[in-house]
């Protein structure tokens, strides 16, 4: 049997979170013994401390959810949470550059992060938010993230119009070819959904606090955004 909760990375995102809002997620993610909390940059610290001891990592956004920021702000901000404790970053690419097939900006963007956590050891995920993009766009994007020593591919950030689907994945994982591994994200509210995503290959998945549980108890579905 799956044990969905290791595949779990729990988003804790919402802007409109206070700090005992965000302390309960966080620790009901560690509850669940998901495989990271994945917060807001703002909570770096009360999450590390509320996952010291547990299975439970701590990963963080950069650049969130749009991307658009220069890729040396980017650089500064990967090192920024680093030192204070994340073992994993969920970058937004410049989705705008993808789109506009600027693809040495894409590749050099993504590698302005990718040179900071490879040296500190801290898994890299990159955001696509494909719902944005073609499937040659879905397919191209990953590569270039293969060559940028990126360690996932992702989907969504799940603040836009559609989280992940079948095709966007399946774009992701040909392109992938094994190279790099992929973490489906956003509107995933059911354990239906959630493992046939596993089972297509998928090694992560993000989803909303308020789903993991309905997830790891195997029960209803979740009304979340995310």
């Amino acid at each position: 049997m799956t044990d969905i909760s290791r595949y779990i990375d729990h988003a804790v995102l919402k802007p409109e979170l206070s700090q005992e809002e965000s302390a309960k997620a966080i620790s009901e993610g560690v509850l669940y013994k998901v495989r990271t909390v994945c917060v807001r940059p703002c909570d770096i610290e009360m999450a590390v401390e509320l996952c010291k001891g547990s299975q439970t990592d701590v990963s963080c956004v950069l650049a969130f959810p749009h991307g658009c920021v220069p890729s040396e702000v980017k650089a500064f901000e990967a090192t920024d949470y680093i030192q204070r404790g994340v073992k994993e970053i969920d970058m937004v690419a410049n989705f705008g550059y993808i789109r506009s097939g600027k693809w040495d900006l894409v590749l050099k963007d993504i590698m302005a992060v990718s040179e900071v956590t490879k040296r500190a050891g801290v898994l890299l995920k990159v955001i696509f938010e494909t719902c944005t993009l073609s499937i040659e766009e879905i397919k191209k994007t990953t590569q270039l993230c293969i060559e940028a020593g990126a360690d996932f591919v992702k989907t969504s950030t799940g603040f836009h119009s559609q989280g992940a689907t079948p095709e966007a994945v399946k774009a992701m994982l040909e392109a992938a070819e094994g190279r790099i591994k992929v973490k489906a994200s956003g509107g995933i509210r059911d354990v239906e959904t959630a493992l046939k995503y596993i089972e297509m290959g998928c090694e992560r998945l993000g989803v909303g606090y308020t789903t993991t549980p309905i997830l790891v108890k195997g029960e209803g579905k979740s009304k979340e955004a995310y």
